[in-house]
């Protein structure tokens, strides 16, 4: 009788990362950083515990390092030094939706600009779906690494971001200022 394959649990650890807007929890697994989000460490290992195949441990070499590029890239950000993030990120423990509107943030918009929920549902092929942009954008386990906080309402208003209004205010701020 023939047994079923079974992969190891993808290990994980987790830390928290304290910035100007926030405290911010990052998680990465050897390869990548799946997840960087306001919120605390027991939120964080609910979230990646809905993942299956994830197990939070201690920091292994590879994900210290991982982390600790992380959380340089994000104070280089948040100083205004860098405008992108090279650390590499699994979005493995998103929904298929969430993962497909995240990754279309890449070269959607710019550093220092803004976009509405509208304009990033048409380019998902889904102009309709602008609230369910918003609601995919609100669960991106990657904020401020992949920019969620750039997509504003038509309006130009400021409306769900995890990190609240301010901190999404913070960061356009920022890049406004840094841009010019």
């Amino acid at each position: 009788m023939a047994t079923e394959a079974t992969s190891a649990p993808l290990p994980v650890s987790i830390v928290r990362h304290r910035t100007p807007v926030g405290t911010l929890t990052l998680a990465a697994s050897d390869e990548a950083v799946l997840y960087c989000a306001f919120g605390d460490a027991e939120e964080a290992g609910r979230y990646l515990g809905a993942c299956a195949g994830v197990r939070v441990e201690g920091p292994a070499p590879a994900r210290r390092s991982l982390l600790e590029q992380a959380t340089e890239e994000l104070d280089a950000y948040l100083a205004g030094r860098v405008r992108a993030f090279d650390v590499p990120v699994d979005l493995r423990a998103a929904s298929p939706f969430v993962r497909s509107t995240v990754t279309a943030l890449d070269g959607f918009v710019g550093y220092g600009r803004t976009q509405s929920y509208g304009a990033l549902a048409a380019r998902l092929g889904r102009p309709g779906a602008a609230r369910a942009v918003g609601r995919a954008l609100g669960a991106n386990p990657v904020c401020v690494i992949r920019p969620c906080h750039r997509i504003v309402a038509a309006s130009g208003r400021l409306s769900g971001y995890a990190g609240g209004a301010q901190a999404k205010r913070h960061l356009l701020d920022l890049e406004t200022h840094h841009l010019a």
